[in-house]
């Protein structure tokens, strides 16, 4: 049986990016970037001025120095001529600096009279002037290909004179729920039966992923609904089924589809929650099956989904952001499966991230799992480890989940 780190690898290994599309830079925000993006232009475009005052020579700029001002420049309206001692031009932020000035004389650090300004504070040569291409230049890479863009990018782009990106198209995922006890939000429920709430999530999941979730209709318990409703994936870059994985007389999805052209890499992995875990591909969709319990269908999401995402997206394949924790309450001997806690996590007094895990981890719990803070990680065979000791927890607040 697979451990988890080698199912993961398998899963990743055939992955990748999704083609390119352009899309206008209003659109493009979360979306990775296709290729390298260089500046379309110089910026600044030539030296200006940093603040509102006066641009003049700092060699001149002599406290008590009177100097005549011999007009103003607003941004978008450079001075035309060239400044003669013993003079100054009148600028705000964004001016030009005219020639004949190497500095920039702050407004609160002169006194207008008339058409005199008197220096109050000297001034260095280059104080309070943007030199040309202090930004960047024409030609200069800004941002690279596999980034995805956030909103300091978009204005990165904008300023860079970008209207359009070349972006991965966003990774189409379909979800197939499966199972006649199940029903969608709102709808009516069968005797005895639940809310499908693993499609939701994980399209919620997908979405918080970068990706595009397509919920499939829910798969009843036979052989031809199942298939039927997987021809729904047709196109998708990857087909997520919950429930159906495992062995019982009902657990279709192997079986079914195999009949439609599933060809199974791998089947169950030694991990808790998620132990009946498929992968494969129906023809050129990458199936990734997932438990029909919540819990384990989400946490198999993210250790296994959200990584296939990314490299879908055409991002580099993500570390899971760990970090160690000391118990908050004692915890039994593992057995062969690697386990995943729910747990609270707080800072104590002296600063130690403390990891309490839940006292129930059914796997069917969506509650205690939404109320958590994070995974604790255990190896199989771990020992019993009493409160105080070291643990490896996962942080759902950086995974952004």
């Amino acid at each position: 049986m697979l451990t988890a780190a080698e199912a993961r690898a398998r899963i990743l290994a055939p992955l990748t990016p999704t083609p390119p599309e352009t899309v206008a830079i209003s659109a493009a925000c979360g979306r990775v970037t296709a290729a390298p993006l260089r500046a379309r232009l110089t910026q600044p475009p030539c030296d200006v001025s940093a603040m509102d005052g006066y641009a003049l020579r700092a060699a001149e700029a002599v406290p008590g120095a009177r100097l005549r001002v011999a007009g103003e420049a607003p941004a978008g309206h450079p001075w035309a001529g060239t400044l003669a001692p013993g003079e100054a031009l009148r600028i705000f932020t964004g001016s030009v600096i005219p020639a004949g000035a190497d500095a920039v004389l702050i407004q609160e650090e002169a006194t207008r009279a008339g058409e005199e300004v008197t220096v109050d504070a000297a001034v260095s040569a280059g104080k309070w002037i943007r030199r040309a291409g202090q930004d960047f230049s024409a030609g200069d890479e800004i941002l690279p290909a596999g980034r995805r863009l956030t909103p300091r990018d978009i204005g990165l782009l904008a300023a860079a004179n970008h209207p359009w990106v070349a972006v991965h198209r966003r990774p189409r995922v379909a979800i197939l729920a499966t199972g006649d006890e199940i029903a969608l939000p709102g709808e009516p429920l069968p005797a005895g039966g639940i809310v499908s709430s693993n499609s939701q999530a994980l399209a919620a999941l997908v979405a918080a992923c970068g990706g595009e979730p397509v919920v499939l209709p829910i798969a009843a318990d036979t052989r031809s609904a199942l298939i039927s409703a997987a021809s729904g994936a047709r196109g998708a870059d990857m087909l997520v089924t919950t429930g159906g994985a495992s062995v019982g007389d009902y657990d279709l999805v192997q079986s079914a589809l195999g009949e439609s052209g599933l060809v199974v890499d791998f089947w169950k992995i030694a991990m808790r929650p998620g132990k009946p875990l498929i992968y494969g591909r129906l023809h050129e969709v990458p199936l990734l099956g997932l438990p029909g319990n919540p819990v384990a269908a989400l946490v198999c999401g993210i250790l296994f989904l959200r990584p296939a995402l990314a490299l879908l997206s055409g991002l580099p394949d993500p570390d899971l952001p760990t970090a160690r924790a000391v118990l908050g309450a004692p915890l039994a001997a593992n057995d062969w499966r690697a386990d995943h806690l729910r747990t609270r996590l707080v800072r104590d007094p002296a600063g130690r991230l403390v990891a309490t895990p839940f006292a129930r981890q059914d796997s069917g719990m969506l509650r205690g799992l939404a109320a958590a803070d994070g995974l604790i990680l255990r190896a199989p065979e771990a020992p019993a480890l009493p409160a105080g000791a070291e643990v490896e927890v996962i942080r759902f607040a950086e995974l952004g989940l």
